[in-house]
């Protein structure tokens, strides 16, 4: 089984953003045809009790307060969480894990740049290494999962690189190979690949999700100059790091083949108006075969004998 919750749904600085009066996000304070949603990470789970997430929002605190699912039940602490996966290091991807810094064992994975990006942290030494060990993700190699106690949770993870980019604050830097990961995550049976960031769609990708089942990806922009049009941000989609839905190499066009995929947009920015339910944009993307992400979402996948 495949059991997946979208805790969030938004890009960095969710929807509405706290400063501003964008149309889109003036509607989402009011509720109108908009609704609100907090910045992109999913909860995976075999068996619908332990669970792992995918990136670490700086809203997880509240994610956890409005998902049952992760809430402890039953000894004074504890966490049905037992592991974060993380696809890069950008403050939205990371900033969540200072959240989870009350002494709860967990595993925390990621590329070895993106181990590098928290080790250079300090503040992130607030996650005891002794109980929250690090590992780097081996690339293209699948391998199980484990539960925290070291048990299997049915599930199998394969961390694959995308075009990206370095994380905002480290782009000085330079860009490394494993900047931005994929994730593909199967029991056996059924197949879901994460893909919250990505600058190209490359033949590769669109070979993995020919043979998926399910695919959350990137939808953080409608149109590559979107921000630019608006007066939000001199920076294009693909400056960002991030291929645009509506664009020709865009995953509206490039993934239209692939019809019995079932295919969620997350990582939405506020200035996407995929976001607003009466939009021609939102009417496009659904007869394309598109759900746009909603904080709260959940899709379980059964094995097939």
């Amino acid at each position: 089984m495949l059991d997946i919750i979208i805790l969030g749904a938004g890009a960095g600085g969710g929807f509405p953003q706290w400063n501003s009066a964008a149309p889109g996000c003036l509607l989402a304070r009011e509720g109108i045809h908009a609704k609100a949603r907090t910045q992109a990470s999913l909860a995976i789970s075999g068996d619908g009790e332990h669970w792992f997430l995918l990136n670490a929002s700086p809203d997880l605190r509240q994610q956890i307060l409005t998902t049952p699912a992760l809430q402890q039940k039953g000894t004074i602490r504890g966490t049905p969480i037992q592991g974060v996966i993380l696809t890069g290091a950008e403050i939205d991807t990371i900033t969540g894990l200072l959240t989870l810094r009350e002494r709860e064992p967990f595993t925390l994975m990621g590329s070895q740049s993106t181990l590098n990006q928290l080790n250079a942290n300090p503040i992130f030494e607030a996650l005891d290494r002794q109980i929250i060990p690090r590992h780097s993700l081996p690339l293209e190699a699948p391998f199980p999962l484990t539960l925290k106690d070291g048990s299997a949770s049915g599930l199998t993870l394969e961390a694959f690189t995308v075009p990206g980019k370095a994380p905002l604050y480290a782009e000085e830097q330079g860009t490394n190979p494993d900047d931005t990961l994929g994730l593909e995550i199967s029991d056996g049976s059924q197949t879901l690949l994460f893909i919250p960031g990505c600058a190209e769609i490359t033949p590769s990708l669109i070979a993995r999700a020919e043979k998926a089942d399910i695919l959350f990806f990137d939808g953080t922009l409608w149109t590559d100059d979107e921000m630019i049009h608006a007066g939000l941000s001199p920076k294009s989609g693909q400056r960002m790091g991030h291929v645009s839905i509506n664009e020709p190499n865009g995953p509206l066009q490039t993934f239209a083949h692939c019809t019995k995929l079932k295919k969620i947009f997350v990582h939405i920015n506020n200035s996407n108006p995929v976001l607003l339910e009466n939009s021609p944009q939102r009417r496009l993307a659904e007869e394309a075969g598109w759900r746009v992400g909603e904080d709260g979402m959940r899709f379980t996948l059964k094995a097939q004998s």
